[in-house]
């Protein structure tokens, strides 16, 4: 992601989430945050989904995922989720976190079939309706040491 993809993001970010983050959260996450990493998905140029995190020692938390309503329901966030692990695991990170609402039951299943176990409740977690957030969890694959390896495994 770059500070040019911004106006974009924000398009998807007020499509995706009832509490969207602002464009200068975004603009402070790629010019101050040095734990931030960012990716875009596109589609003839320009920007239909993206995912954060932030990597911090040896685990990675999952800031966002989201893509735009039209492309929706063609597996594109399982996509982003799948190269947000691999980008993690070859940083060197051994677990993923995120939180989730627990009413999302699309994004609760996509983690559970990527690997994500629950692992606690942060009561109240969203401020838009005090609803709970899940906490989940996953132990990601250690990193290629061979080359050639990097095709293989689950990514």
């Amino acid at each position: 992601m770059t500070l040019e993809d911004i106006p974009d993001i924000m398009v998807i970010e007020h499509e995706s989430f009832t509490l969207p983050w602002s464009e200068e959260a975004f603009r402070n996450e790629l010019t101050h945050n040095h734990f931030a990493r960012y990716l875009v998905m596109e589609h003839n140029g320009k920007p239909i989904g993206y995912a954060g995190m932030w990597t911090i020692v040896d685990e990675a938390h999952v800031t966002n995922i989201a893509v735009r309503t039209v492309y929706r329901g063609f597996h594109l966030g399982e996509k982003l989720l799948r190269r947000m692990m691999k980008w993690a695991a070859e940083l060197g990170m051994v677990r993923m976190t995120l939180e989730v609402r627990v009413s999302n039951e699309v994004a609760r299943s996509l983690y559970g079939k990527m690997g994500f176990s629950p692992a606690g409740v942060r009561r109240g977690y969203y401020s838009d309706n005090h609803e709970d957030a899940l906490i989940m969890w996953c132990e990601l694959p250690k990193r290629p040491h061979r080359a050639g390896t990097e095709g293989s495994g689950w990514y």
